[in-house]
C-alpha cells in the first residue's frame, strides 16, 4: 500500500513537472534561464489512538487495579472509576532531631516523593497548609494497599519516625484531573 502511495505520488509529481515545463524554443535569455523544483517529503508521526473505557479497564484490572464503571444519573455516561490509595502523612513520635537533621532529612523526603512521582507510582503530592497532625498527602497509582504501604515506608522521614503513615482507599473516575 505505501509503495503503491509513493509511485502515484512520483507519477503526479513527474506530470506536474512536465505539464508547466517551459518550451524551449524562446530567445537565448529564456532558454539560459535555470528552472528547479524542489520535492520535499516529510515525515509525519502517527496519531496516537486513546483506548476506549473498556480497552483501559481490561488493562487495569489486568495489571491488578480495582476498578467499577459509575452510571452518572444526569447524563447516563459510564465513568470508569480506578481505587488509588491516599496516605496521611502524619507527625510521628520521633521529632527531636536537631535541625541540620532535619534539614538533611526534609531533603531525602522529597526526594524520595520526586521519585514515586517520576517512576509513576504516586500522582498527587502535597503539604498541607496549616501546622497541624496531618502534614501532608501522598495518593499513589499502585494496584494494592500493601504496595502503596510498603512504597510510603519507604520514606525517609517515616524511616527516621518523623512522620508516620495513614492509608486509605480512594475511588476517583481515571483521568479526572484537578481544576
Amino acid at each position: 500500500m505505501k509503495t503503491l502511495k509513493n509511485a502515484l505520488s512520483i507519477t503526479l509529481c513527474f506530470l506536474a513537472f512536465t505539464a508547466c515545463k517551459k518550451d524551449t524554443k524562446g530567445t537565448e535569455a529564456e532558454v539560459s534561464e535555470k528552472v528547479t523544483d524542489t520535492i520535499v517529503i516529510e515525515k509525519v508521526a502517527p496519531i496516537e489512538v486513546e483506548k476506549t473505557r473498556q480497552e483501559l479497564k481490561e488493562d487495569l484490572t489486568t495489571k491488578g487495579f480495582q476498578t467499577f464503571d459509575f452510571i452518572d444519573s444526569k447524563t447516563q455516561d459510564t465513568i470508569l472509576m480506578q481505587q488509588y490509595f491516599m496516605a496521611f502523612l502524619k507527625s510521628g513520635p520521633i521529632r527531636s532531631q536537631n535541625e541540620e537533621e532535619a534539614a538533611m532529612l526534609q531533603e531525602a523526603h522529597l526526594a524520595h516523593l520526586a521519585r514515586m512521582y517520576k517512576e509513576g507510582y504516586a500522582d498527587l503530592i502535597g503539604p498541607f497548609g496549616d501546622n497541624g497532625n496531618i502534614r501532608g498527602i501522598t495518593v499513589y497509582n499502585v494496584p494494592t494497599l500493601r504496595m502503596a504501604d510498603s512504597l510510603a515506608h519507604l520514606d525517609p522521614m517515616v524511616k527516621a519516625g518523623r512522620l508516620e503513615i495513614e492509608i486509605h482507599p480512594w475511588w476517583v473516575a481515571k483521568g479526572q484531573s484537578l481544576r
